[in-house]
């Protein structure tokens, strides 16, 4: 109704929603466009950013007609002129043929011969998204490389720090020891040792990179969202890597022969 009727309506992006009125709600206010007040009378769902960090939530749309008779006349070098058109299919399995009926649409609309060339371009979302999965995928991987190396290199650490920590303590184990601690009491002790410095460190990155993330966001102006389950799997990783790296100071510890451990100087 309103693009028949050439209202002045327009529908906002959330981005743009945030920018003007914060978090009130725009439905009933008006913007002004190249001059010309409009309505406000929707807000679009939430669409996040593009792989090339392109925020799809800044946008505003209005009638075709409308923007036909108030805009572009005055802002378009061309008056009337429709530079791109944007198709939604109801389902995938049919984007190709959708695609080649599109083209022999406007190559009908626009009298192109049959062996002549296109004076058009149109782009199949399709190999879009596939070419951007593959990049995806191959950026997934690395980034997965690159944190087992990390993880490897911390965990090495790890047990560098608690075979330190072993030597240092001989005493204190074999007094332990002779006092009745067991050798599994020994085990235990020293891996809860190694999981809990791995999981402050596990924390610690979480911190930073919530931190870091919470920073882009401000300053992109566009909205990421933090996964849930990769703060599980950071815990949980932290924790895996106190146990690994962990079992060899603590076996050592715990088959420290008590009446050796209270002799060493």
């Amino acid at each position: 109704e309103e693009a028949n009727g050439g209202a002045k309506v327009v529908v906002l992006g959330t981005s743009v929603v945030r920018q003007l009125f914060g978090s009130a709600s725009p439905v009933g206010e008006q913007i002004r466009v190249a001059g010309v007040p409009f309505e406000v009378i929707g807000v679009m769902a939430t669409r996040g950013a593009t792989g090339g960090w392109r925020d799809q939530d800044d946008v505003a749309f209005i009638p075709i007609s409308t923007a036909r008779s108030r805009l572009a006349g005055n802002n378009l070098t061309v008056p009337n002129q429709i530079g791109t058109i944007l198709a939604k299919v109801s389902e995938s399995a049919e984007m190709r043929a959708v695609e080649t009926e599109i083209i022999d649409i406007l190559r009908d609309r626009r009298r192109i011969g049959g062996g002549d060339q296109d004076n058009f371009s149109v782009r199949n979302v399709a190999e879009l998204v596939s070419a951007r999965r593959a990049a995806q995928q191959t950026l997934t991987w690395l980034l997965a490389a690159t944190a087992a190396i990390s993880l490897v290199v911390g965990g090495i650490g790890i047990m560098n720090i608690m075979l330190v920590s072993v030597t240092e303590r001989t005493r204190e184990i074999g007094l332990r020891m002779a006092i009745g601690a067991r050798r599994r009491d020994i085990l235990a002790q020293f891996l809860t040792e190694s999981v809990v410095l791995c999981l402050i460190g596990g924390a610690i990155g979480l911190a930073i990179g919530v931190g870091a993330t919470w920073g882009i966001t401000r300053l992109a102006d566009m909205p990421i969202l933090i996964n849930a389950d990769i703060v599980v799997i950071a815990i949980v990783a932290s924790a895996l890597v106190g146990v690994v790296f962990g079992f060899v100071p603590a076996r050592k510890a715990a088959s420290l022969n008590p009446i050796d451990a209270l002799r060493y100087e």
